[in-house]
């Protein structure tokens, strides 16, 4: 039987078509430069960039739906970037920052949270081609920029003078290794995809996100720690939630 043709590749792309895989790389990147501030010991900036790669991480393929520009490659360079950004850059982060005291036990609890992440990735890059789970969009497991901010709580409330992260490193570690453990888990949580706003409480969104601008240019490591306290919160809910429809 004759084979049949193959369409022949286009010799050029459209600029619009690289937007999303230059987003990814722009996240990658500052989740790169994350880490080599880290190096020279300003956290706080190298904690504001892996905010700042949190904040875009969806944009991508945001814009790879909204322009029909996904890609194969496209997929697999945004779990390269997420596994750099929300596994390697927030554990050399916190280990430098707080964990360095008990060397062998704080690397340890490093290691169990990259791990994690990396497992979490690996099951979602399994999954993806998967028919979407019945019911309302969720996530399985706290989603890798997530489990990266939740990691960096201690630290946001440190630097905002609430408490001293580097006085107890066993108890930050342990953390790291919990939110390793929700990261993994078969919990539902939340996905933004689910929210819906009745048109009636519109304002309410409105003059919160007027707030949050207000905070942000103000009390910035306040604000981060009030929303990463509010989406524990939500992760806790679901847990308590999953435990309960669990047959005994």
């Amino acid at each position: 039987m004759p084979m049949p043709e193959r369409k022949p590749r286009e010799s050029s792309l459209s600029i619009f078509m690289l937007l999303p895989n230059m987003v990814t790389i722009l996240g990658l990147c500052a989740g790169l430069t994350s880490i080599r501030f880290v190096l020279v010991g300003n956290y706080e900036i190298a904690a504001t960039l892996l905010i700042f790669a949190a904040l875009i991480d969806g944009l991508d393929g945001l814009l790879a739906r909204r322009l029909n520009a996904a890609s194969d490659i496209g997929g697999e360079l945004d779990s390269l970037s997420d596994f750099v950004n929300f596994g390697v850059a927030p554990g050399i982060l916190v280990f430098q920052f707080a964990l360095s005291r008990d060397f062998a036990t704080g690397w340890m609890f490093v290691l169990i949270f990259a791990c994690c992440c990396c497992l979490r990735l690996a099951r979602f890059n399994v999954n993806r081609d998967a028919p979407p789970p019945s019911g309302k969009p969720h996530f399985t497991g706290v989603p890798a920029p997530g489990g990266a901010m939740l990691a960096l709580l201690p630290i946001f409330l440190h630097f905002y003078g609430l408490i001293d992260a580097k006085a107890h490193p066993f108890l930050f570690g342990l953390w790291m290794g919990i939110v390793g453990w929700m990261m993994i888990s078969k919990i539902p949580t939340i996905s933004s995809k689910a929210l819906r706003i009745p048109r009636e409480k519109q304002i309410f969104v409105l003059v919160s996100a007027a707030v949050i601008v207000g905070l942000m240019v103000t009390r910035f490591w306040l604000l981060m720690a009030l929303l990463d306290l509010a989406y524990l919160g939500v992760v806790l809910y679901c847990i308590l939630q999953h435990l309960r429809k669990r047959p005994i």
